[in-house]
Parts: C-alpha cells; sequence; structure tokens
C-alpha cells in the first residue's frame, strides 16, 4: 500500500470508529473532538514529513523484512546508521510540531520484541518470532501507528502482582483457550492510544514463578471489542475548546495520554508474542525502556529547540537580546539540549547487534541520555521563566484582546520593542506559556520525568551497567593490590 499521506492517515483512524470518554461523555467522532484533533494532528505531521523532499532521506528507508520502502517510524534498526538516523529524525519531528508526536513508542515496541521473540523461540521452541514479523510486516505495509502499552496501575507499590488485593492491577490472563487467552487489566499514561491503529502490550516489570499469567505480550487492534479508552486530562487543555487559537500556546498542534482497560479482551494465538516465559520477560522490559530512554534524546531535543527559540524571540521582543545576563541564559539553555542530544546520539552510535540482526542501543548511555533528561528540560523551563518575565502567567486572555473596550488597552500597554506587534508578543508569551506550565509541559516536563521510568529507573540501570567491578580490578592492578 506504500506510505500514507497525512490526509489517509486521518480518514484511516476516522474509519476504526474509536469511541473515548472525554470529561464525562462519551464521544464517538473522535477526530473532530477539539481536545484530540491537535494530538491527531501532531501524528499527521510524520507523515506530511515523510512527503517532504527535505526530510525523505530521513524519514523513509528500505525495510528489512520486505525490501519496500516504510516511514521510518515502523523500520526495524539494521546498524548504528539507523539508530543515530532515529534520533534525528525525532528531533526534526519535535521541530515541527513543538509537542509529543505519539509514535515513538510503538517503534521502540517494535524493536524490542524483534529480538526477544527471536531469543524466546531459540530458548524454548516457540513460534513467536514469526508471529511477530507476520504482524509488523503488515504494519509496515499499511504504515500504521502502533501503541507501545506497558504501565500497570501497579496498586500497592509494595506488592508482587500475584500478591495484590485485585490482581486485575497488572494486566493477566483470565481465561485460557485452545485459540488464545482472554485478558484482564489496564495500562495507563498512554501517549497517542486513541490516534493509533494497533496496541503491542507489554508487561511493565519482570516476572517471578507463579505470575506466569502476568508474563503476557501480544498485539491487537485499537478497536477491539470490550477495549475501552477514558481520555486524560492536562493543563489548561479546555482552551482547545475555544475559538481562538491564542491562548492555547501551540495553536496546531498537541499531545494525548489516555487510560485504556480490558475487560475480558479475548487475544488470538497468533497475536501472542510472550505466554508465561519468565525469563524473557526482564529482556523486553530493559530492551524496550532502553530504545524509549533513546528516543528521548531525540524527540525532547526537537521541543527543546522550539523553547529556546521562542526565550530568544521573546529577549528580542521585550528589547533585551543584547543584555549580557540574558544571552547567558540561552547560552545555557543551549548547552543543556545539546548535551541531551549528544547522549542520544552517543548511545546510538555505540549500539551493536543482536543475535536477531536488529541493533540494540548501549543500554548504560541510554540510561545516561534519559536521567539527563528528568533534569534538563525542567532547567530549560525555569530560564525560559525567567527570561520570559511574569506575563507568562498574569496575560489578559484573547476574548479581552478582541474585546473593543478592552483590546486596544492591551496593545497599548503590552506593546516593548517597537520593531515588533504586540500581539505577536503574546503568541510567542502564550508558547512559553504552553511548554512550561500549560498543556504542552505534560509531554515536555512530565513526560520527560516519568515517561520510559522515572529518575531512580536508570539509576538502578547504571548501577547494574557501569562495571564497577571492573573499575575496581582496574584500579587494583594498577596499584598492585592484591
Amino acid at each position: 500500500m506504500g506510505l500514507k499521506t497525512a490526509e489517509e492517515y486521518i480518514e484511516s483512524v476516522k474509519d476504526l470508529g474509536l469511541q473515548s470518554h472525554i470529561m464525562g461523555k462519551e464521544c464517538a467522532d473522535l477526530t473532530s473532538h477539539p481536545l484530540v484533533r491537535p494530538s491527531l494532528k501532531a501524528v499527521a505531521q510524520t507523515y506530511a514529513l515523510a512527503h517532504d523532499p527535505a526530510y525523505q532521506d530521513l524519514m523513509e528507508v528500505k525495510s528489512s523484512i520486505t525490501g519496500r520502502i516504510i516511514n521510518r517510524f515502523t523500520h526495524i534498526h539494521q546498524g548504528t546508521e539507523d539508530l543515530v538516523n532515529k534520533v534525528k529524525m525525532l528531533r526534526v519531528c519535535g521541530n515541527a510540531t513543538a509537542c509529543c508526536f505519539q509514535r515513538c513508542v510503538g517503534m521502540d515496541a517494535a524493536n524490542a520484541l524483534f529480538s526477544v521473540t527471536y531469543e524466546c523461540d531459540k530458548e524454548h521452541g516457540t513460534s513467536y518470532h514469526k508471529r511477530f514479523l507476520d504482524f509488523w510486516t503488515r504494519v509496515q505495509d499499511e504504515d500504521l501507528v502502533v501503541d507501545g502499552a506497558m504501565t500497570d496501575p501497579k496498586g500497592d507499590r509494595g506488592k508482587r502482582p500475584k500478591d495484590q488485593l485485585d490482581p486485575d492491577l497488572f494486566l493477566r490472563v483470565v481465561e485460557r483457550k485452545k485459540d488464545g487467552v482472554v485478558v484482564r487489566g489496564a495500562k495507563l499514561h498512554q501517549t497517542g492510544m486513541i490516534n493509533s491503529h494497533e496496541i503491542i502490550v507489554m508487561p511493565t516489570l519482570t516476572m517471578r514463578p507463579g505470575e506466569e499469567d502476568w508474563a503476557i505480550c501480544f498485539a491487537i487492534p485499537t478497536n477491539t471489542p470490550n477495549v475501552h479508552y477514558i481520555y486524560g486530562r492536562q493543563s489548561s487543555d479546555t482552551r482547545k475548546l475555544e475559538e481562538s487559537g491564542l491562548d492555547m500556546g501551540n495553536p496546531r498542534y498537541g499531545g494525548q495520554e489516555v487510560m485504556t482497560v480490558f475487560e475480558d479482551v479475548f487475544v488470538p494465538e497468533e497475536r501472542i508474542f510472550l505466554n508465561g516465559e519468565l525469563d524473557q520477560v526482564g529482556k523486553l522490559v530493559q530492551r524496550f525502556a532502553g530504545y524509549h530512554r533513546q528516543s528521548y534524546g531525540g524527540c525532547k531535543v526537537g521541543v527543546g529547540d522550539i523553547l529556546i527559540g521562542a526565550t530568544a524571540l521573546i529577549a528580542k521582543m521585550n528589547g533585551l537580546e543584547k543584555a549580557t545576563h540574558i544571552q547567558d541564559k540561552i547560552i545555557e539553555m543551549i548547552h543543556l539540549n545539546e548535551t541531551m542530544f549528544a547522549c542520544g546520539i552517543a548511545c546510538s552510535a555505540m549500539g551493536g547487534a543482536t543475535d536477531s540482526g536488529c541493533y540494540l542501543i548501549d543500554l548504560l548511555l541510554a540510561n545516561v541520555c534519559k536521567l539527563n533528561v528528568t533534569r534538563f528540560p525542567f532547567e530549560l523551563a525555569r530560564l525560559a521563566l525567567d527570561v520570559a518575565g511574569g506575563l507568562v502567567g498574569t496575560m489578559p486572555s484573547a476574548k479581552d484582546l478582541n474585546d473593543p473596550v478592552t483590546g486596544p488597552y492591551i496593545r497599548k500597554y503590552l506593546a516593548s520593542n517597537p520593531e515588533f506587534d504586540s500581539v505577536d508578543r503574546m503568541k510567542v508569551i502564550r508558547l512559553i506559556e504552553n511548554l512550561t506550565i500549560g498543556a504542552g509541559a505534560v509531554s515536555y516536563l512530565v513526560e520527560s520525568m516519568h515517561g520510559a521510568g522515572p529518575p531512580m529507573a536508570q539509576r538502578i540501570m547504571l548501577r547494574r551497567q557501569a562495571g564497577l567491578e571492573e573499575k575496581i580490578r582496574r584500579v587494583k592492578e594498577l596499584l598492585g593490590i592484591e
């Protein structure tokens, strides 16, 4: 079928007929809902870029499965160049949308599953890899969006899945049939879920003996019966319901998070990729997390570019672009942003082949990348708020701007550098607000902290992967210590 256009993508999502509860009401026409539409357009932009001659070399690639040209968001990485180009692509998409464009997670889940199913077949004599190849070939050929669903509600964090008062707080198999399984549970924080065609469901942590029912991985269409969607709130999200786009800050694009409930959902056998193989679950969790932590060295950097640009522009609009303390703050923002990008590129360039032929990032450096992402965007946001000034939190609304009585006052008293229009200055301030304390802060800041695991998850992996014993051995050898 080839690469979809942005318009074809939107129509394909509309054809799914998905429904979701949004702010207490069930909505059947999601593609036109004002809260959903900006996030749908953000995904559509990943399709538009693939048809843009300026980005085709980055966005398009030859499939290692079929040999056909596909969107890189559906690619299985075949070398370190692919891993590097992935990070570059994500930065471009962040530049284009200034928000979360929602396709990283499916790509990261697929690459983790490619190698894990291959190794599981070798160790257990299963046929998961062939099933996954069949599924992913269709994803590539039809240029589908896939949501990777890992995060369970978890319930009492001090208890294992099998010890929870309610065993459904980790998604599990509740019935086994000859042609498949029935699952029950929920996945939280699902970015872009109702903009997706398919869901890959994965366990959220390494499972132990007695937890085989929770060690399940599969894929189903998003319009599968008994899958229910509850739309998440974002700060300032109701501004998307207003006629003027000025107060939205980002008038074109936005993110999306959804609670997804699986209420006794049947999964056919050919869609199951792990089913009780406890020794494989940890690898899947680790590799998916590693790929996703690499992703943040691209997507958050791309959004950071926009925040830096807005900060530099508001400094000019305020007449302060030549002030040395302002210049120093913008330089610090650039330094922090490029440091995250450098980590994303480094873990990609230092990656290596798995037995399946798929390339895996350097897991240690991927965790370093994400640990920086849990800090640096917050410092970028602080510096942006510092430079922008107090109007980020106190500026009058677009309705007041358009009011015949108050509008002239706003234009008069919010003027600054005469080279710039006061309304344009308001637009830039609203964009900074969006990314630092508004709806855009969900994907830029909250995701930076908790997406792909909170800071302690990266610290644990750093301790495991840093090779401390080898470092100690080298010191002993250097000093002649027995």
